[in-house]
C-alpha cells in the first residue's frame, strides 16, 4: 500500500472512531497495513468496514462498508464524513423497521 494511502485511511479510522463512540454500535475495520481489529477480515479483499448494530431486545444487525477505489480518492475528511453518514443512515433504516420510524 502507497504510504500517502496508508496514512490516509489510518486518519480515516482515526476520525471515525471519535466521530461513532456508541455502545450500541460495534464497528470492525478490515483495512490491511492500517487497521485489522477483526480475525475474520478478508485480506486479500479491497479494505471494508463492518457495522454492527445492536437494538435494545439485543438483535444485531450487520452491514459492510466497502472502501473502493474510487472512494479512496477523496480526502481523509471527505471519506470519514461519508463513511459515518452510511453509518448513520444503516442506523436510521434498522430503527424505522424495528420501531416503527421513533
Amino acid at each position: 500500500m502507497e504510504k500517502e494511502l496508508k496514512e490516509k485511511l489510518e486518519k480515516v479510522v482515526e476520525l471515525v472512531r471519535n466521530v461513532m463512540a456508541d455502545p450500541d454500535i460495534d464497528i470492525d475495520y478490515c483495512i490491511p497495513e492500517v487497521a485489522t481489529t477483526s480475525d475474520k477480515c478478508e485480506v486479500n479483499a479491497d479494505p471494508y468496514i463492518i457495522v454492527r448494530y445492536t437494538i435494545e431486545e439485543g438483535d444485531t444487525h450487520e452491514r459492510k462498508i466497502k472502501l473502493r477505489k474510487k472512494y479512496l480518492e477523496k480526502t481523509a475528511e471527505d471519506l470519514a464524513n461519508f463513511i459515518t453518514f452510511y453509518i448513520e443512515q444503516f442506523i436510521e433504516e434498522i430503527d424505522s423497521v424495528e420501531y416503527g420510524g421513533e
